[in-house]
């Protein structure tokens, strides 16, 4: 509702002005604010948002973009070289919290530059781009002049670039259409294990925290029928519906919003928790990071009751936590046997993404160690 958009104020020659305040990550307005141009150094930008100033921006849109660049090399200058992560689970965890301390002040600094919008989401600077549909897709329509964080809007473009240009997925013969805060199946490693893996006995199957559609589709092209498909998130429901009747899938999967499982039981039901047991900082970080494994553990506590007594659970997880010191094999495992389950067998994946080889990432050791697991988890007591 417009009412509950909060309101930015700042002061321009004397004058109290305000407006809507937009942040995709959900972040509270800056309390302090100052008009900037492009006669504004870079070195003084720095100093303004690292003590936590904000600059509304009213030059040329381009030189905006220009200024968030320059903030971002003084960023990286302070960070200094990547040095070795050391060994040992206590070394890599205290690796993995700077990590995140370190993305969120870049993210902070990078904030710090705010965008003027008029009605209609039209930016009234000089070289800005149409960005109408980018924005409508997110915020819908927009009746009232606000101000949004240009690191939030160059996002809101680029996911909607990839909305339109959509993910090539071999699995499902054709491309997925991931909506702007919804997980990309950029990482194809986890799709290829649920079209590989062999197929339980025949039934209904349940897909757990659907997102993109990816996996409910892949099943669906493997002659599997019904499928539940569950999420909590609307935005992601609304992404699997368009994507599954692009596809010509729709009529094989119903789309349920609830909090992890449908009613009744299941010969296959499908989970691809997010993988790091962490606090996600903005919308689509949810399906990476999980605070204390709530969803991974609601997974193995309720599977029992939703399977079938001759069905399979298929867990999807890749196993950076461990090496991250997240999380241990030892406590996922005891959770699999505290939900009363068992191994039944398990497929691994290696993955392809490009951090996986890149040295110079602070994560570097633990990414070259991981690997992506189906588990295919039954009752325990039966054969």
């Amino acid at each position: 509702m417009q009412q509950d958009i909060p309101l930015l104020q700042w002061s321009d020659d004397g004058v109290v002005h305000q407006a809507l305040w937009r942040s995709v990550a959900g972040l509270p307005p800056p309390r302090h604010v100052v008009v900037a141009d492009d006669t504004l150094p870079a070195d003084r930008a720095y100093r303004l948002a690292s003590e936590g100033t904000a600059l509304l921006w009213r030059g040329d849109f381009q030189n905006a973009r220009h200024l968030v660049q320059a903030l971002q090399r003084r960023l990286d200058r302070r960070r200094g070289p990547v040095t070795p992560q050391a060994e040992g689970p206590e070394a890599a965890r205290a690796a993995f919290l700077a990590h995140r301390r370190a993305q969120g002040h870049r993210a902070r600094i990078l904030g710090m530059v705010l965008l003027p919008f008029d009605p209609g989401h039209v930016c009234p600077l000089r070289r800005a781009p149409d960005v109408r549909d980018a924005c409508e897709a997110v915020f819908g329509q927009a009746v009232q002049p606000y101000v949004l964080p240009l690191r939030d809007l160059l996002g809101l473009i680029s996911a909607h670039e990839w909305r339109k240009k959509g993910v090539p997925v071999d699995a499902v013969l054709g491309r997925i259409h991931p909506h702007h805060g919804v997980f990309s199946p950029v990482r194809g490693e986890y799709v290829a294990l649920v079209a590989q893996a062999p197929l339980p006995p025949a039934g209904p199957a349940f897909d757990i925290g659907t997102g993109t559609g990816v996996l409910a589709a892949v099943l669906a092209r493997r002659g599997v029928r019904p499928i539940v498909a569950t999420d909590l998130s609307p935005q992601a429901l609304d992404c699997a519906r368009d994507n599954l009747r692009s596809l010509g899938l729709l009529d094989a999967v119903t789309l349920m919003q609830t909090d992890l499982f449908p009613a009744g039981q299941a010969s296959l039901v499908v989970c691809n928790p997010p993988w790091l047991p962490a606090r996600p900082t903005s919308v689509v970080e949810q399906a990476v990071y999980d605070p204390d494994s709530r969803m991974l553990r609601g997974f193995l506590q309720g599977l029992r009751a939703h399977l079938l007594p001759h069905g399979e659970g298929w867990l999807i997880l890749s196993d950076l936590a461990e090496h991250l010191g997240l999380r241990s094999r030892e406590e996922l495992l005891r959770w699999i046997e505290e939900g009363g389950l068992v191994v039944k067998g398990r497929l691994d994946a290696r993955p392809v993404h490009p951090k996986a080889r890149d040295a110079a990432d602070p994560l570097h050791q633990a990414r070259a160690r991981e690997v992506t697991s189906l588990w295919r988890l039954g009752l325990a007591g039966r054969a």
